[in-house]
């Protein structure tokens, strides 16, 4: 009985026969795809491009958006839905969103790298607004959920009855964090937004409509893990 009720419970999650969270997944995915795009668009085409060696300093500051929400962000996102989307077995989803997380965490290093050599080049000071204070907080809980999961999870002697009791909390803990993340780049990009004094054109459309399609796509990832999985 448990079982029938769970899969009305599932098939009641349809659009036309496909499970709305594989819809929901595919439109993260085209997210990703947009936001990465506009992205680039505006620190390629507006912001003077990307380097770690130029001279021109602003170079240097673009890698911290670049990397925060492409490689952070965007990436961690997938390897979120990752767990629940990848139509192959348990043990492939989890070293997949294992790796994953790797190269997100591995990302927000490189940004956080990167703004603190421009604030040092620069003359400029740290950890004054509102925006680092999130990041900061962020990237440091998002280390330590990655080096807890993989003892608990990866670990050859972690107990099975302990894993199963850490996987709600699990799930929990790297949602919240994922939506500090969220937060952080919309933060990050309203502080952008009023230093360079944008009002009107292109550029500001650039801008706004990449926090927008942010939005957007951590709520997609957070439905995508709470609406039934899609290869069931």
């Amino acid at each position: 009985m448990a079982d029938k009720g769970s899969n009305r419970s599932r098939g009641s999650y349809r659009t036309a026969g496909v499970p709305v969270s594989s819809l929901l997944a595919l439109f993260a995915h085209l997210l990703f795809i947009a936001i990465t795009t506009l992205l680039l668009v505006w620190l390629l085409h507006f912001r003077d491009g990307l380097s770690f060696t130029s001279t021109n300093n602003l170079k240097l500051f673009n890698l911290h958006p670049f990397f925060m929400i492409i490689g952070f962000v965007l990436i961690s996102g997938e390897a979120i839905m990752a767990f629940t989307t990848i139509p192959a077995t348990r043990r492939t989803r989890k070293y997949f969103h294992m790796f994953l997380h790797f190269v997100g965490l591995g990302s927000s290093i490189v940004g956080l790298f990167a703004i603190f050599k421009f604030q040092h080049d620069t003359g400029k000071s740290n950890l004054l607004t509102l925006h680092s204070w999130i990041g900061i907080s962020t990237v440091s809980l998002y280390a330590l959920l990655y080096i807890v999961s993989f003892l608990v999870f990866f670990f050859p002697g972690a107990q099975n009855w302990r894993r199963a009791r850490l996987v709600p909390w699990h799930v929990l803990y790297g949602i919240a964090v994922f939506f500090m993340g969220i937060v952080s780049a919309e933060t990050g990009l309203i502080q952008k937004f009023i230093a360079l004094g944008l009002q009107k054109g292109q550029e500001a459309l650039i801008v706004n409509f990449t926090a927008l399609l942010l939005l957007l796509f951590g709520i997609s990832v957070g439905l995508v893990v709470l609406l039934p999985v899609s290869y069931y």
